[in-house]
């Protein structure tokens, strides 16, 4: 189990450029399984979940190419199909969340797919109800194997349906979609997620031939076709990144030059941290963070408490939570924190209390922050990181933090920031990998 060792309290000064969406990369990969035709990707960035993906898509049969700097050309001439019944799929279907995303197209082009329990992050409850009710109101026959942890659909021939999705759920939208295109007549899909990774899909698909209604909103209309064809998509900018970029500067009193961030599709991300009281200034496509020696928490007009909650787009993403949570631990002011999606996702905050903040967590979803606007600097301490979001929150606090810190389970981190400490130390930062 590898470790970050972080000396803190560095000024930082410099350029960052996003790597690519991690969430849309794991939804764009698995639609190159729709189309024996190749599908050429950019900007798809070495993380370790990501990669796992396109190992488990190698193993499945399908012509996987590194283009270099970031381009891959996926070509599924052949998939096979017995591979999904030996213990090595269980093994790679299993390592990683993502690998859910692999059902729908299986199920559309082969009439049949199969996923283990998928793995990610330990946050709380994830179900898989949405994907697979969808899959069933397409006319997919499911079973689910629950001494051996296994999801199974099969269907002659998806036909199109009308659904109300339970949960605006963006994996179980995406894997909707991607059945609903080779599926026979017309498919209706109300609460649909419309997060810019849905829009980034959509827009592919349509590309590769498929006919898609309403993309960017919660209302998607789908009419089948009978194949799709090769195309080229370039991913996003990772928002969860840029989000991070923001509190890290915030947090350790830097100047950072944000580049190429595609602001167009950031929504109100800029906007929360500006309500934090962090400053920035908009150049073309680049944000600038200067350096600050303090920020301020805003209140609501009648004076109260500023809220943060999370809630589905075009609300604020629940993966920058714990993000903002670090970031108002020295703020002038105070902060709740509202996690409504999951139930262990604040449970990290027990190391930021041992760190010197001040926090009050009320229940599983809910922590109060009392910023202590650098007036009590955080310690440096020895900590685990639980998950990915998590684990950059207590980087952000151990880099400004008093001393020296080491973070455990550094994978966890991996899976999610490419070569998060190379980057790092380009602009000032003490860390190690150790």
């Amino acid at each position: 189990m590898g470790s970050f060792r972080i000396e803190g309290g560095h000024r930082l000064k410099g350029e960052l450029v996003p790597q690519g969406a991690k969430n849309e990369a794991l939804q764009v990969l698995c639609a190159a399984l729709l189309t024996a035709e190749p599908v050429t990707f950019h900007n798809v960035p070495d993380i370790v979940d990501v990669n796992k993906l396109i190992d488990l898509i190698r193993a499945m049969g399908v012509h996987v190419e590194d283009l270099g700097t970031g381009s891959w050309r996926f070509t599924a001439k052949e998939v096979d199909i017995e591979f999904f019944q030996r213990p090595e799929f269980k093994r790679l279907g299993g390592g990683l969340r993502g690998s859910v995303m692999i059902v729908g197209p299986l199920l559309a082009r082969y009439g049949r797919g199969y996923i283990p329990t998928p793995g990610g992050d330990k946050i709380g409850r994830r179900r898989l109800d949405t994907h697979f009710t969808g899959f069933q109101r397409l006319g997919a026959a499911f079973a689910y194997d629950a001494r051996e942890n296994f999801y199974r659909v099969q269907a002659d021939r998806l036909t199109g349906g009308n659904m109300l999705l339970d949960e605006a759920s963006v994996t179980g939208t995406a894997n909707i979609v991607m059945a609903a295109v080779l599926a026979h007549g017309r498919t209706t899909i109300y609460n649909a997620a419309c997060e810019p990774y849905i829009q980034q899909l959509c827009r592919m698909l349509v590309r590769m031939g498929a006919r898609i209604a309403g993309i960017g909103s919660n209302l998607l209309v789908i009419d089948g076709v009978e194949t799709l064809h090769g195309t080229e998509h370039r991913l996003l900018p990772d928002m969860i990144e840029i989000g991070s970029f923001i509190g890290l500067a915030a947090m350790t009193r830097s100047e950072v030059l944000i580049k190429n961030v595609g602001l167009e599709h950031l929504g109100m991300i800029p906007e929360m941290f500006q309500r934090l009281g962090i400053a920035m200034e908009m150049r073309e496509d680049d944000i600038l963070i200067p350096r600050q020696e303090g920020y301020e928490i805003s209140r609501f007009i009648d004076g109260s408490i500023m809220t943060v909650a999370d809630a589905p787009w075009p609300g604020f993403t629940p993966d920058l939570l714990s993000i903002v949570l670090v970031v108002a631990t020295q703020a002038r002011g105070s902060l709740l924190v509202h996690q409504k999606m999951f139930e262990s996702r604040l449970f990290f905050v027990d190391k930021l209390i041992d760190m010197g903040a001040q926090i009050i967590l009320c229940d599983p979803h809910r922590a109060t922050v009392i910023g202590q606007d650098f007036q009590t600097p955080l310690r440096g301490i020895s900590m685990t990181s639980p998950d990915i979001r998590a684990g950059v929150a207590l980087l952000i606090a151990a880099l400004s933090a008093e001393g020296t810190s080491t973070i455990h389970n550094i994978e966890q981190i991996d899976r999610g920031y490419q070569n998060i400490d190379v980057r790092l130390r380009a602009l000032g930062a003490a860390i190690e990998r150790v």
